[in-house]
């Protein structure tokens, strides 16, 4: 059975050191103090430590054989979206040389890996061009996108144009929290990653269910990461709170929020055999995905095992691990045959 993981990423192994280009310590440099590591730094500040499958086709290709996985679709590092950059045009440089790396990853290995490219959208005009340059010159499926940019929630009147022409183009938009709500409160624990993370998915989640994006664009294809954060959990009190004051929460869009649950996609990375049944039940196998977060610790090791071993039907597990990843990318399965 044709198995896809929507959600991993990939960073270029060979990053020009913006800090010193554009004077600005939140870039990302490598430093590759020793074979197959790295060290992810801003500025003199230590970030992340990686290894060489953050970067290698070959060794990605390697841990996949040994997991089952057919596909990884690439995305880059949220940290590497650089929406606070005040030049757009410096964003973009940045964007160009990623979206480049990860087509050429792509290009190398055709049967084993989708593109999905990042774009300055703190400048919705630049980041229609460049994934009009992704989609129709790099061949890649679509877009990551943060769960906000800036000061922006994805409602923003700014940002519709940018979704409009991702609709047009079908390219596929993967929303994946970043830069985390609350995060100057939470600096023990990692609970940016553990509570910020969850409650960034449901804030994007909402804003495009209550601001009409969804209404008004009903072609356009998004997927949100971490099997939809807190949204899941809370649809609930969502909807509760949209029936009981529909003066502060329906103020742009008139539509029950529960509305929606079939009109947007959620990988399946959720750690939890009794949240994953949660979500089959609320949402439907048509609206979820193989997910792993490959290749950081956050994600799920064996990229569907969870999935494999809940004795679902054939036709179901099959859903899970190619059939709505291939209609989310608008792809044939039969291209990696």
């Amino acid at each position: 059975m044709l198995k896809i993981d929507i959600h991993t990423h990939i960073i270029p192994d060979q990053l020009p050191k913006w800090s010193e280009k554009f004077l600005d310590n939140r870039y990302i440099h490598l430093d590759h103090h020793c074979p197959g590591c790295a060290r992810m730094m801003q500025g003199d500040k230590f970030f992340r430590e990686i290894q060489s499958n953050c970067w290698d086709g070959e060794v990605r290709i390697h841990d996949c054989d040994a997991t089952g996985v057919d596909v990884q679709v690439l995305s880059a590092i949220p940290v590497m979206f650089h929406y606070w950059e005040k030049n757009a045009a410096y964003a973009l440089e940045t964007s160009r040389f990623q979206n480049d790396f990860i087509a050429e990853v792509v290009s190398r290995h055709p049967k084993r890996f989708v593109g999905l490219g990042t774009v300055p959208l703190q400048d919705p005009e630049l980041s229609i061009q460049e994934m009009t340059r992704c989609v129709k010159e790099l061949g890649l499926a679509g877009i990551e996108i943060g769960s906000h940019v800036n000061d922006w929630n994805l409602n923003a009147d700014e940002l519709f144009p940018f979704f409009k022409a991702a609709s047009e183009l079908n390219a596929a938009i993967f929303v994946h929290p970043w830069d985390m709500m609350g995060k100057d409160k939470m600096n023990k624990y990692w609970l940016p990653w553990l509570v910020g993370m969850p409650a960034e998915t449901s804030l994007a989640i909402c804003s495009m269910i209550f601001g009409g994006v969804f209404e008004r664009l009903p072609n356009l294809k998004v997927a949100f990461a971490h099997g939809g954060g807190s949204f899941p959990a809370t649809i609930g009190r969502i909807e509760h709170g949209f029936n009981v004051r529909p003066d502060l929460v329906a103020v742009d869009n008139k539509e029950n929020p529960r509305n929606y649950l079939n009109k947007f996609y959620l990988d399946t990375l959720v750690h939890d055999e009794m949240m994953m049944r949660y979500i089959l039940d609320l949402f439907g196998p048509k609206q979820l995905a193989l997910g792993s977060d490959y290749p950081f610790p956050l994600g799920e090791h064996h990229p569907g095992k969870l999935i494999e071993s809940m004795q679902l039907s054939n036709e179901v597990q099959e859903r899970l691990l190619n059939g709505t990843a291939l209609e989310w990318l608008g792809l044939d399965g039969k291209l990696f045959m």
